[in-house]
């Protein structure tokens, strides 16, 4: 989601540079440092966090992607108020 309270710089330099890091995933990085964590550590759990809905499914039998399934349609049609 885009931040619209922050204004962007004029300072053509500094486009440039949020546009490479940003290409580079150096905007991850450098934003990781700026909240004092890990940038290692950061870049690991987007990964994880992008392979992991496919790797879990790989691992899951028929059924046990049946029952969740079945689980979330319940789940999804409790809510409906009518």
């Amino acid at each position: 989601m885009p931040e619209r309270s922050r204004k962007k710089s004029s300072d053509l330099n500094q486009l440039a540079k949020s546009i490479v890091d940003e290409a580079t995933m150096g905007a991850l990085q450098s934003r990781a440092i700026a909240e004092g964590k890990n940038p290692a550590a950061v870049i690991l759990g987007r990964l994880g966090g992008l392979k992991g809905g496919k790797a879990r499914a790989a691992k899951l039998t028929a059924i046990e992607r049946s029952e969740i399934a079945k689980k979330a349609a319940d789940v999804r049609w409790s809510n409906i108020k009518g």
